[in-house]
């Protein structure tokens, strides 16, 4: 075997013991039958796999003294993680009576199918010179009949019937991080029925006495390809809502970073706030998208409120105050817009409305849909509560004349 073929083997053991460690612990946690199901399947998954490393193999075979050992208990444990796949699927998609009986029938299936395996493999412990289970021996018709069982019951039969299942159950499924690791489980069960099929292909050229290289490399990123994509497929449900829970949180960072702006506009403004009830901390992180969402549109209608005392001239100065500050950029943008809204909440709460309001199409577009939105208002947000261009604007707008509400020159 090539070092390219040790690698990948070697990784996948190593991804195969983490998987497994990870969900008999959540089984230990949360028992069901279906975890249970891929628990065996992850445990025999790691155990089939560093068998098949070349060292772990040799060091075996030599000291059992029976050639072939490892490579008849690797497929052993290929049928186990097959047959409880099958079955974690089936508790997945069947009433459990029905699961529980179609899942009786193809582990007494892979028992039998195991059992004619290790009879042709004892039969070849009689032979003079020893021979490998692999397809450059399968000129020997006991070789040939065991390779064509193991590929037509562990692979063929099983990963069809995994593919069949998981996009089956994947169109009707509810929960969204199940939905997406049954459509990679069955991408993983289509690598696996390309490396039965190249298999079988190599076996019958080898039965007609030719003799083409490069089968190990191939099987070895075939099976490596099934494998990483079945471990992350079949574990997705688990820790896929971690993902989500991150987002979570970086939206809960963003709704808070909108705070001392959106408390301000809030507070001049009531009549933007359409739900009250997300001023308790607990609403709002139970469901922190509809929160930020809503907290990013008061914002923003807080603004539109405000135009009639947004000054242009007050721009101008708040321009003139972060060029000094020597401020540019989206760093710039946003220190300007955050002094005129600043100014216009004092306006506001004075009374007074600007000379000359700022025109309607004057409202700063980020790039980036509702994500740059959000990322947007936060620099505005900072800039509001920390900026001295902010503080400076202030001072120096807060002696200029503007109109009173109701004023004749309105």
């Amino acid at each position: 075997m090539t070092a390219v073929a040790v690698v990948l083997y070697t990784l996948c053991a190593a991804t195969g013991w983490l998987a497994f460690g990870y969900l008999l612990r959540l089984q230990r946690r949360r028992p069901s039958q279906a975890r249970r199901a891929i628990c065996v399947a992850f445990g025999a998954f790691a155990a089939g796999i560093t068998l098949a490393v070349p060292p772990v193999a040799t060091l075996l075979d030599q000291g059992s003294g029976l050639p072939n050992l490892a490579k008849v208990i690797s497929h052993g444990c290929a049928l186990t993680i097959a047959a409880s796949a099958e079955t974690m699927l089936l508790h997945l998609a069947l009433p459990p009576a029905t699961a529980a009986t179609r899942s009786r029938w193809w582990i007494r299936i892979t028992g039998v199918t195991f059992a004619v395996m290790v009879a042709l493999f004892a039969w070849t412990l009689r032979y003079p010179t020893p021979v490998r289970l692999t397809v450059e021996y399968a000129t020997d018709p006991v070789v040939t009949a065991y390779l064509l069982i193991f590929m037509a019951m562990g692979f063929l039969a099983y990963c069809f019937d995994i593919t069949r299942l998981c996009w089956r159950f994947a169109r009707i499924c509810g929960r969204p991080w199940l939905r997406r690791g049954l459509r990679v489980t069955a991408v993983g069960a289509v690598f696996a029925l390309l490396y039965s099929i190249n298999k079988i292909c190599y076996l019958v050229a080898y039965r007609s006495g030719a003799r083409p290289g490069g089968e190990e490399e191939i099987a070895a990123v075939l099976v490596t390809a099934a494998a990483l994509l079945m471990i992350t497929g079949l574990t997705m449900p688990a820790w896929g809502p971690l993902l989500t829970l991150t987002r979570r949180c970086a939206d809960l960072r963003a709704y808070r970073r909108l705070g001392p702006l959106w408390h301000d506009l809030v507070r001049a403004l009531p009549g933007i706030e359409l739900d009250d009830s997300l001023r308790r901390p607990f609403t709002a992180l139970r469901d922190i998208d509809y929160a930020l969402t809503r907290r990013v549109a008061e914002i923003r209608d807080g603004r539109l409120a405000l135009r009639p005392y947004l000054a242009v001239a007050v721009g101008r100065t708040a321009e003139r105050l972060a060029d000094a500050a020597g401020l540019t950029g989206a760093d710039r943008r946003a220190a300007v817009e955050a002094a005129q809204l600043a100014c216009a909440l004092h306006a506001h709460r004075a009374g007074t409305l600007a000379a000359e309001p700022q025109p309607a199409d004057d409202l700063h577009r980020p790039a980036g849909g509702y994500a740059g939105e959000v990322a947007w208002l936060g620099q505005v947000t900072d800039a509001y509560a920390r900026s001295s261009v902010v503080a400076r604007t202030l001072d120096a707008v807060r002696g200029a004349p503007q109109h009173p509400v109701g004023d004749s020159r309105r």
